[in-house]
């Protein structure tokens, strides 16, 4: 099972790594091309922009292992060791919840924006809008892989198995 989550990790740090890359080379071609041929692409900006959205909502999970969310681990600390365990497990399935309500959102908002189109690409928004399902789907993921580890000890755990 370990092995599994190393490959799932990488490969969603691999994915969020080519775009990060894809938006680099886009946005460096266009300033480049602005200074030197006194033209731009035309589809660049919206490349960008959306590869962010992305970048955003798939890194989502990555940075949840690593704890990087907001939170207040100053309320589960100054509790006693069992009150401590019950609070971690509310807060599980809190955010079990919440992502999945946020999934059927964001698969409802992808349908409705299935008719319009981008300005430049003439990309169907459906698939811009589709990172929002995908992003929680893989919190959902990184959530349940590491909530063993969260539930056992917190953070500190799922912070040192996540680098180890």
């Amino acid at each position: 099972m370990r092995r599994i989550e190393r490959a799932f990790v990488i490969l969603n740090g691999a994915a969020v790594i080519a775009g990060l890359a894809l938006m680099a080379v886009v946005v460096g071609w266009n300033v480049a091309a602005r200074y030197l041929w006194a033209g731009s692409l035309p589809w660049a900006d919206e490349v960008a922009r959306y590869t962010m959205i992305w970048l955003t909502f798939l890194g989502s999970g990555l940075a949840l292992r690593e704890g990087a969310h907001v939170a207040i681990a100053n309320a589960q600390e100054a509790l006693p060791r069992p009150a401590q365990r019950l609070l971690r497990l509310f807060i599980l399935l809190i955010l079990f919840g919440f992502f999945a309500f946020m999934v059927w959102v964001g698969i409802d908002y992808m349908n409705r924006m299935s008719i319009q189109k981008s300005a430049a690409l003439r990309l169907p928004m459906k698939w811009v809008y589709a990172a929002m399902p995908a992003g929680f789907v893989l919190m959902i993921l990184h959530l349940a892989l590491v909530a063993p580890r969260y539930l056992r000890a917190g953070f500190s755990a799922t912070h040192e198995a996540a680098r180890g």
